[in-house]
């Protein structure tokens, strides 16, 4: 009652939610195989200052704060803690400033990533970073996850677009980190330290993002493979080549099959991977033409260019439809996201589907082909513990897998709960060693999203 009393004291009556019947909903992200405890209250502040407040609360009665955005994650990074404060940024959701000149826009954390996109298209501006999730996550899970997306492969991941930050640090005090102008390299890099933290180091509470100008109009093509060993040499033409698609997807014969049974997109059954290719040059038609032929070279049976934007959103289509497709399998899917070096895809995909027949599960992938960042989604049924347990150890052979390939556990979706015992794995000793010491500089009680990444 007086955490309640003393949260109460600095934050509007409807900011803080007891009802167990609304908090419960609080509780977990998007993740499977990811516990979640009981928060005791969740908060939802408006403004700087409440935040403020609700660390300095937390501070004094040493009560654990997990940070959440819009729960979209798939690593369990958002998951409540038993007895904490679930502190909801989605209040905050002002565009502060957008500043054509300067090419940055100033923003809150619960801005959703569309919202953002679309205000600064209309200044002719882009803010490339596009999660599948666009439509519902926030900025400020962005940053703490380091999200990506679709056209990572031109223009790259969040990380690249935090010029600087503003943090609640875990006793209430406000840093502010980085620059809004074009360059700055003053003092150590402590805004990227932050981005992909998970709310573990502090709490997000403004952003200054850099803008790009709005490219051209994209144009894409599909091309179907006899099997996934030669659209990934296709992958490695087009690279190779220095050819810069603004997206270049793969997806694999589970994939296009579970895409083809919901949405009869009429793509061949001996279709064993699909790679789809795009570019918002100044001259797309030859870029794809280009494209095309190393697609053809490489062994592709059928290469479908577009010829206009309408046409290559219904070729996208099946991409975009591919995890909804996949849910439909079975019960419950688990999205694994690792990546590997582009040159090691095609032994990665191979692998993936030899982890498959082990295990006797249909395990689809799609691929950020142009960075090498994979989404095996293992299907699985819920109800069935002997199929639950298999799929949680098809999870650790895909993790062993990309590691054993020169890739890391994940390219964009985080570490969070799902990947703590990878993350020691792929830092050794050493790094871990540091990366907890950094945890304890910045949060030494240990009350920041405690359990997640170590």
């Amino acid at each position: 009652m007086d955490l309640i009393a003393q949260l109460r004291a600095g934050l509007p009556g409807d900011a803080v939610l007891t009802d167990p019947d609304i908090t419960g909903a609080y509780a977990n992200d998007m993740a499977s195989f990811c516990e979640a405890g009981t928060p005791a209250v969740v908060v939802l502040p408006r403004t700087v200052e409440q935040v403020q407040h609700v660390m300095r609360t937390a501070t004094a009665l040493r009560v654990p704060v997990v940070p959440q955005g819009a729960r979209t994650g798939l690593s369990g990074a958002a998951n409540a803690s038993d007895g904490c404060i679930v502190l909801s940024l989605v209040k905050m959701d002002r565009i502060i400033e957008i500043n054509p000149v300067d090419r940055i826009a100033v923003v809150e954390p619960g801005v959703v990533n569309a919202v953002l996109s679309r205000a600064v298209n209309e200044h002719g501006l882009y803010y490339p970073p596009d999660p599948s999730s666009w439509e519902q996550c926030s900025i400020g899970g962005n940053i703490g996850t380091a999200s990506g997306g679709l056209c990572c492969v031109k223009y790259g991941v969040t990380a690249e677009y935090v010029l600087g930050l503003d943090i609640v640090l875990a006793d209430g005090r406000l840093l502010t980190t980085g620059r809004r102008t074009a360059k700055g390299v003053a003092g150590y890099d402590l805004t990227r330290l932050f981005v992909g933290s998970e709310g573990s180091l502090g709490i997000v509470v403004g952003a200054v993002l850099a803008l790009k100008p709005e490219p051209p109009q994209q144009l894409a093509l599909a091309a179907e493979f006899p099997s996934t060993a030669a659209a990934c040499e296709a992958v490695c033409q087009i690279m190779s080549r220095g050819h810069a698609p603004s997206l270049l997807e793969l997806m694999d014969r589970t994939s296009v099959r579970a895409v083809n049974d919901m949405a009869q997109m009429g793509l061949p059954d001996s279709t064993e991977a699909l790679l789809l290719a795009a570019f918002d040059t100044p001259d797309p038609a030859a870029d794809l033409a280009a494209v095309g032929e190393l697609c053809a070279a490489a062994g592709a049976t059928e290469v479908v260019p577009a010829e206009t934007a309408a046409e290559s959103d219904m070729l996208l289509q099946a991409r975009r439809l591919t995890l909804t497709a996949l849910e439909r399998v079975k019960s419950a899917t688990m999205i694994d996201d690792v990546c590997v070096p582009r040159s090691r895809l095609a032994e990665m995909l191979d692998g993936t589907a030899a982890i498959a027949e082990k295990h006797d599960l249909t395990i689809g992938v799609v691929a950020h082909a142009g960075d090498g960042n994979t989404h095996p989604t293992v299907c699985f049924d819920a109800a069935d513990p002997e199929e639950s347990r298999r799929a949680r150890e098809s999870f650790d052979d895909i993790m062993a897998l990309g590691l054993e390939l020169g890739g890391t556990i994940t390219g964009e979706h985080g570490v969070g709960v799902l990947k703590k015992e990878w993350l020691a794995r792929e830092l050794g000793p050493v790094g871990l060693e540091l990366q907890r010491g950094i945890k304890d500089v910045f949060d030494p009680l240990g009350l920041l999203n405690p359990g997640k990444l170590f």
